[in-house]
């Protein structure tokens, strides 16, 4: 994809709720663009810290544990102790970070995967001879899975929506935005686990380990709510893009819509190779969980925890592990039948290239690790959620209104810090041990941050996929600005968030399982 050649401009619409949101989102991308890099953005929070926890180790300030009844103190990291743990401990901090580890070994089979086209495939066959009607449906569906394959979603399935889209005779723009939308504003749902589940899990234990050194959220800890969340958005998004979005006349591309032309139709069509390949690599996959369940029936088996518990199980605590493999065969197995790998030197260069892309992740994770180990060694982490979790007590808030109220101040954060796991790893050490002692969940407030996290991402300029999206759409639309994009995609945000949150409290409600803990 190459970038256009003038600077898109923002276009003006009619109505004044849009012309009011495009004026915020403008003061936001002012702020936003004076925002340091994230890695910068992290150490200057550390400096913060470090001056702060000075300050409040002077002033005394402490707080009693509600369960141990100890007194927790902040303590200075300008002291000799303080000093000692930046210097000395840096390297353990980075080392230990939970993310880290979880994050490469499963980014490792995604690579193998993502390396043999296999996803790529898949994509085009799910949405290719899908009749008209249920045509948004299915690309929106297909966006949920493609998930699994994080941000490499986006250069694939926004420019075959637009493919798909005009092979059933209607506007490519809608099939950039169908695709786009449902990438990002349910980035967080997705009928398979991803590396989503893993990383931030691995943040919400460590954060969890304030209250309770013993307790685990597991990856799998929010798939029964992500999975119902991932048809939930695919459908909210198709009646908002069938009753309102697709009746605007300024969907209309510069050209009239076409037949596709030979190599258009072969860049959705998938070959008999192809076809053979995924159907083979299907039933691997089957055969693969039903492997694995076979191994986890006996009451005494090895994968199986204390006293044959299946949720403290070797599997669960090694889901990194296990997916890592999952993907990795599968990719192999598509890889071998297609002919894109020949070799076993193949996989590994699969795994090689992989690793280079984690090189921003890694970066960041080294100042966040930073941050997050300065952060807990100081006690301000504890001293703000114990003091946080008593004033909720006394204002007496029931728990999904304390919910829908992170959820609300989430959604505004990510629109200005963008990345997923550096928001969570800010806000989880304060949310997550605040909300256990008022008796939620780490579960529960990890599943609120994924709506909040999601929704947005469709509307934020600080999102480069926001960027990359309207330059797709004006390959079809060269009058398409800034605010063509936002008037399409501010409404159906809107509406999914306002679904999404319903959606959660009455799960919560209910008292539904948010997934296996």
């Amino acid at each position: 994809m190459s970038a256009t050649a003038t600077e898109p401009q923002p276009t003006e619409p009619p109505s004044r709720v849009l012309r009011a949101a495009f004026r915020a989102f403008a003061a936001i991308e002012r702020v936003g663009n004076k925002l340091p890099n994230p890695f910068w953005l992290f150490w200057i929070l550390a400096g913060v810290v470090i001056v702060l926890s000075a300050i409040l180790a002077a002033a005394g300030v402490s707080t009693v544990h509600p369960g141990t009844h100890d007194t927790i103190e902040v303590q200075s990291l300008l002291s000799k102790a303080g000093l000692t743990m930046m210097v000395e401990g840096a390297v353990e901090n980075f080392a230990t970070f939970p993310p880290l580890a979880t994050i490469l070994i499963v980014g490792f089979g995604i690579s193998v995967a993502q390396a043999s086209g296999l996803f790529t495939a898949l994509l085009r066959r799910m949405v290719a001879r899908v009749p008209g009607k249920y045509l948004t449906f299915a690309l929106s569906m297909t966006a949920m899975v493609a998930h699994v394959a994080g941000d490499a979603a986006y250069v694939t399935l926004i420019p075959l929506g637009a493919l798909i889209f005009r092979a059933a005779g209607r506007s490519p723009v809608l099939g950039c935005i169908v695709a786009y939308v449902s990438i990002s504003a349910g980035y967080d749902a997705s009928p398979s686990l991803t590396t989503t589940d893993v990383l931030l899990s691995s943040i919400s234990t460590a954060a969890a380990h304030t209250i309770d050194p013993g307790y685990v959220v597991t990856p799998v800890a929010n798939y029964f709510f992500g999975l119902a969340s991932s048809v939930l958005v695919a459908l909210v998004i198709t009646v908002v893009v069938e009753k309102v979005i697709s009746k605007r006349s300024d969907l209309a591309p510069d050209e009239p819509v076409k037949a596709l032309s030979t190599e258009e139709a072969e860049a959705i069509a998938l070959t008999p190779e192809q076809r053979r390949a995924l159907r083979t690599t299907g039933l691997t996959a089957l055969g693969f969980i039903a492997a694995l369940a076979v191994a986890m029936t006996p009451a005494n088996s090895p994968l199986r925890g204390e006293h044959g518990s299946l949720v403290e199980s070797p599997v669960i605590s090694g889901m990194p592990v296990v997916l890592f493999l999952f993907f990795s065969l599968l990719g192999w197995v598509y890889g071998r039948m297609t002919g894109t790998f020949r070799a076993a030197g193949d996989l590994v260069d699969a795994l090689v290239e992989g690793t280079r892309s984690f090189a921003p992740i890694l970066v960041l994770f080294f100042a966040i690790s930073q941050f997050l180990a300065y952060f807990k060694w100081t006690n301000i982490g504890n001293v703000i959620a114990i003091e946080g979790a008593e004033t909720l007590k006394e204002m007496r808030l029931s728990g999904w209104a304390v919910l829908v109220g992170i959820a609300v101040l989430i959604t505004f954060m990510n629109l200005v810090i963008t990345s997923g796991s550096a928001l969570w790893a800010l806000a989880a050490p304060v949310l997550v041990p605040m909300l256990m002692l008022i008796g939620i969940e780490p579960e529960t407030t990890q599943a609120v941050y994924r709506v909040a996290d999601s929704v947005t991402n469709c509307v934020t300029p600080m999102s480069p996929y926001f960027a990359m999206c309207l330059a797709f759409v004006q390959q079809h639309k060269k009058s398409a600005g800034i605010g063509t994009l936002a008037s399409f995609t501010i409404p159906i945000a809107a509406v999914v968030w306002i679904a999404w949150v319903l959606f959660f409290v009455a799960w919560y409600l209910l008292g539904i399982p948010f997934g296996v803990s």
